[in-house]
């Protein structure tokens, strides 16, 4: 089984994405600005956490999630 490589070098990278991926959800007013936010960073951090911004989860409990 292949390893993953880390997306984000540091804790801190991944919050600071994380909070304008949050911002871009936050700005979206129409499904299709959720959709085009979605397909932009899925493949960087998952649909997991995507979901999780989009019904409102904080930062803290998402990247405490991670295990």
């Amino acid at each position: 089984m292949a390893t993953r490589e880390p997306t984000f070098a540091t804790p801190q990278e991944e919050r600071a994405y994380l909070l304008r991926v949050k911002s871009e959800l936050d700005a979206a007013q129409t499904k299709e600005d959720i959709v085009r936010v979605w397909r932009v960073h899925y493949l960087k951090i998952g649909h997991r956490k995507l979901g999780r911004l989009l019904i409102g989860r904080s930062l803290d409990e998402i990247l405490k999630s991670k295990g």
